[in-house]
């Protein structure tokens, strides 16, 4: 039989410690976040707006609150209740304090509901608070 005699520092130069699985795991998990990642905000529900000649579009819109025609209240495509929409804004205005929420009111929907809203909304210390309308004719 034929034995290897290696000395200490050839062992040591042999070895090599192997990334690529590693790399594979963490390109993995960076494609897994890229695609979970919800990049538009959506209030949940399609709402009939009125239309308003003076309106104008808002970039930052991070918290959409939705009122739809029987005057129920959507957040992130849930629907809340009137007593937790103060709560929601607090919890999404600290996710992101530069935010603004913007309500999409239907036309159909109580005037009583929105302001409401509103003034969970400036409970919530957001008085950035504006009122989503499409200009006439677009």
């Amino acid at each position: 039989m034929r034995q290897r005699f290696a000395t200490f520092g050839q062992e040591e130069e042999d070895q090599e410690i192997n990334i690529t699985p590693m790399l594979d795991v963490v390109f993995i998990m960076l494609i897994f976040f890229i695609v979970t990642a919800s990049f538009v905000k959506e209030a949940g529900i399609d709402v009939n707006k009125p239309e308003a000649a003076t309106s104008e579009p808002k970039d930052k819109a991070n918290i959409l609150i939705a009122i739809d025609a029987n005057d129920k209240i959507w957040i992130d495509r849930r629907q809340v209740d009137a007593r937790a929409v103060r709560a929601n804004i607090e919890r999404l205005h600290a996710e992101n304090p530069q935010g603004t929420v913007v309500i999409q009111a239907d036309k159909d929907s109580r005037t009583e509901v929105l302001l409401g809203v509103m003034d969970s909304a400036r409970m919530a210390g957001v008085y950035d608070v504006a009122i989503a309308a499409p200009r006439i004719g677009d």
